[in-house]
């Protein structure tokens, strides 16, 4: 069962949450935060394995609420829903570990997969925010994340390169035959080696040196 907290200042999308949520059998709704404060307050009593995330809140918005969710609770996944898809929302919401990032819009069958897929490994961004993500890897230099992924072995490379594709642990073991107690190991080690904290930075400074690419 993937324990959900839903994180939103307007108590009508919260119910509205809760009823989507609802619906499905492995998703079950822990608690409500009206503001990031809440929400980081909430985070040990209620243990989710996700926090579905607004961002322009009273008190303490999202991006803050994240930063601190992902610095003392990391293994807590932290699934942006807003309607706000300007580029430094984007952009600040991912630089503070956001696992992914979608709009109100979503459809209710996708915000579930998202959420399913979230807490597997994989990175949900709305086709309208990636397109501005991408947009930001490209007109940045790779140079200097050339330079860091000469730290990686030829086998972390595999592992990252599948890794800035979206697919999960198991999915990458099936690739690359391995078990998905030694893909964890990998990632794991690329995160130190690359000083970074989760699979979206990882992706993001991979795609940033052209690993991502088929």
């Amino acid at each position: 069962m993937i324990r959900v907290l839903i994180c939103d200042d307007q108590s009508i999308v919260c119910e509205g949450l809760r009823a989507i949520l609802g619906t499905a059998p492995d998703v079950e709704v822990v608690g409500v935060a009206y503001n990031g404060a809440e929400a980081v307050e909430l985070v040990p009593t209620l243990k989710p394995d996700l926090v579905l995330m607004d961002l322009k809140m009273p008190e303490m918005n999202g991006i803050q609420a994240t930063r601190l969710i992902r610095e003392r609770y990391p293994q807590v996944y932290v699934l942006v829903l807003t309607t706000y898809d300007a580029d430094d929302w984007v952009f600040d919401a991912i630089r503070s570990g956001a696992a992914g990032y979608l709009l109100k819009d979503t459809p209710r069958s996708e915000l579930i997969q998202a959420i399913q897929g979230t807490v597997s490994g994989k990175t949900h961004v709305d086709p309208q925010v990636a397109g501005k993500l991408f947009n930001r890897v490209a007109q940045t230099t790779p140079p200097s994340s050339s330079g860091v992924l000469e730290a990686l072995s030829d086998r972390e490379l595999d592992v990252l390169r599948l890794l800035a594709r979206g697919y999960n642990n198991t999915s990458i073991a099936q690739q690359l035959f391995l078990s998905e107690g030694t893909v964890r190991n990998y990632v794991s080690s690329i995160f130190d080696k690359l000083g970074v904290s989760d699979r979206t930075q990882a992706a993001i400074l991979a795609l940033n040196a052209g690993l991502g690419e088929p």
